[in-house]
């Protein structure tokens, strides 16, 4: 496939040319996007949906219940669709669990263990939930030490037994990055129930990423490449290939003949980090620049026609700070006044 070609199609499946309606709509869409950085996490789902929400539609999107935050996979935070959340679970936790293993025993974290945390947290938990803060104090309440990431394995690890998720965002001042722990059977009112989990995986993130490969699949999802290349096998008819071993949608969002040309991407956002092959949409002599770099941090992208050609910050952007853009973006002059309007959108995002 042509490079033209294959950004173009990203840009519509990544919905940055074929705006969502709602975002929840974005995410179902998407159906994982990273989200350790919470208010990153939050933009990904609100520059993909029409009509510029704020950061307060999405946060209502949270209250609700139609969205939460969970270790999905690869042991990294993901918002989800709420009704999503427990058949992905199926097909990655244990992976999950696995590759957690050793860290957790190095931890004294077993099943004894498990079962204090859940007598201690569960009964608060019904009385609208708890922030990690007063999860970690009845942790102690239990006896048990959350200090030196007991704690966030202990919480992941509730999350991955589908006992809690993380779900209403606590209210504060300014932009607020907390949520408060829920029970899942309590919060999430209605479950997707596909007839085959690990097919559905795949076909879910070709819709939202492809075009892509078997091997940008296993990175995104974190399972092994063998059980990627089954996936793919019982996906077969779900799916296009469109090359050699490169798999689009059969059907794709329309595209929006008012849709942005270039666009301010948060940190970590899907359209750079979810393939194991990032080449494609960021020269590689700018890959170092993006990340992720010796901090695992992966930083705030701008994008023009489908290719990474500068970064920004989402500070800089609120105090108005030009964006670092690469001086080879992609041989053409990146529009300035398109630049500032991305960084724009995002600061309306925020309310400023």
């Amino acid at each position: 496939m042509k490079s033209a070609t294959l950004l173009s199609e990203r840009l519509r499946s990544h919905r940055l040319s074929a705006p969502a309606r709602t975002v929840t709509d974005a995410a179902a869409h998407m159906l994982a996007v990273q989200s350790q950085d919470f208010t990153a996490g939050r933009w990904v789902l609100a520059s993909r949906t029409r009509g510029a929400p704020t950061l307060a539609a999405v946060d209502r999107a949270f209250d609700r219940g139609h969205l939460v935050r969970a270790w999905t996979m690869r042991g990294t935070l993901h918002t989800i669709a709420a009704r999503d959340l427990g058949w992905v679970l199926s097909v990655t936790g244990e992976r999950q669990r696995q590759q957690a293993a050793g860290r957790r025993r190095d931890l004294g974290i077993d099943e004894l263990m498990l079962a204090a945390v859940r007598e201690a947290v569960v009964p608060r938990l019904r009385d609208g939930g708890l922030t990690r803060a007063e999860m970690f104090l009845a942790f102690q309440g239990a006896g048990i030490d959350p200090t030196g990431q007991r704690g966030i394995h202990l919480l992941s690890e509730l999350t991955l037994r589908g006992l809690v998720c993380q779900g209403p965002v606590v209210a504060r001042e300014g932009v607020s990055r907390e949520q408060r722990f829920v029970l899942v059977e309590e919060h999430i009112r209605e479950h997707e129930h596909p007839a085959d989990p690990l097919a559905e995986l795949f076909v879910r993130y070709i819709d939202g990423h492809g075009p892509a490969t078997v091997a940008d699949f296993a990175w995104w999802s974190g399972l092994t490449l063998g059980l990627s290349r089954e996936a793919r096998e019982r996906a077969s008819g779900r799916v296009v290939e469109v090359d050699d071993g490169l798999f689009t949608a059969a059907r794709r969002p329309r595209r929006t003949a008012d849709a942005a040309s270039v666009h301010a991407l948060g940190a970590f956002d899907e359209y750079y980090i979810s393939y194991a092959d990032r080449s494609a949409v960021c020269a590689p002599e700018h890959l170092a620049a993006v990340g992720p770099g010796k901090n695992g941090m992966v930083r705030a992208t701008i994008v023009a026609g489908g290719r990474v050609v500068g970064c920004w910050t989402h500070a800089a952007a609120s105090l108005g700070t030009p964006p670092e853009l690469f001086e080879d973006a992609g041989g053409e002059a990146v529009d300035a006044d398109a630049v500032q309007e991305a960084l724009a959108r995002f600061t309306r995002f925020l309310g400023e």
